[in-house]
């Protein structure tokens, strides 16, 4: 079952660059969806159409649709607030608020009008959990989210993106700073957390692609070169360019 599908989407900036080109392509529920190729291509900016994040950018014309469950996200009267609620994202450098780590959690949830202490503490621990970040931070939550290693400031992001409970998550080069081990504890997470989220990743390396990916998308210069199952495009890739892509040729 497709959660999001995206329709002939196409994006220009005001200094003329054309980022995405007639972009048609689905995004199946509960599953890692990666979207890989060159810099430049156009992943990071599709990512922010999905949660109208380029509304605060310098954008000329977006035409074409992107539609979440059925409903148009681009459509002028959606609401914004409630979309970015549904749909989370993760940066690429872990940005934790001037808080506690228990107060990185619960700020969202009490500005949305939550105030029940038990409510807010069981938030605070399972966003931790999906996170794997629990057994590291459980005994020192008051402590200030600074403390933290760049590892566990993005697993806090990532866990403060999952305490709204989102139904997408997507992650922008999520480990692009982060060490092997740290890294993989980001990785091990999101596939747990694709039973019960859909997840579209942008990875910072081909090798992260490769592993990561049930569903596979290579962009180049702002089109969709080619998608599929990721076994089958890092294996057996259908368009020379993604073949050439894959195997380091250029890139």
């Amino acid at each position: 079952m497709d959660k999001i599908v995206v329709e002939n989407l196409t994006l220009q900036y005001e200094d003329g660059t054309e980022s995405l080109r007639g972009v048609t392509m689905s995004i199946p529920a509960n599953a890692i969806t990666v979207l890989f190729g060159p810099a430049g291509g156009g992943k990071s900016s599709l990512l922010r159409c999905f949660n109208r994040l380029n509304d605060l950018a310098d954008v000329k014309a977006v035409s074409g649709r992107i539609l979440l469950d059925g409903v148009n996200v681009l459509d002028p009267g959606v609401d914004v607030v409630a979309l970015r609620r549904k749909i989370g994202m993760v940066f690429s450098r872990p940005v934790v608020l001037p808080f506690s780590i228990r107060a990185n959690l619960t700020y969202g949830l009490e500005l949305m009008g939550e105030r029940n202490p038990r409510r807010l503490d069981e938030a605070v621990e399972h966003s931790l959990r999906l996170a794997a970040l629990w057994d590291e931070v459980h005994d020192r939550l008051d402590d200030p989210a600074i403390a933290l290693s760049g590892g566990q400031q993005q697993r806090l992001c990532l866990a403060r993106s999952l305490a709204l409970q989102p139904e997408v998550v997507l992650l922008d080069e999520p480990t692009s700073g982060l060490d092997p081990i740290s890294t993989g504890k980001v990785e091990a997470a999101l596939q747990q957390l694709k039973k019960d989220y859909t997840i579209v990743l942008v990875p910072h390396s081909i090798q992260q692609a490769g592993r990561m990916a049930d569903f596979a998308v290579f962009f180049l210069q702002g089109e969709l070169v080619e998608s599929g199952l990721g076994k089958d495009l890092f294996t057996h890739p259908r368009d020379k360019r993604t073949e050439d892509y894959v195997t380091g040729r250029f890139g």
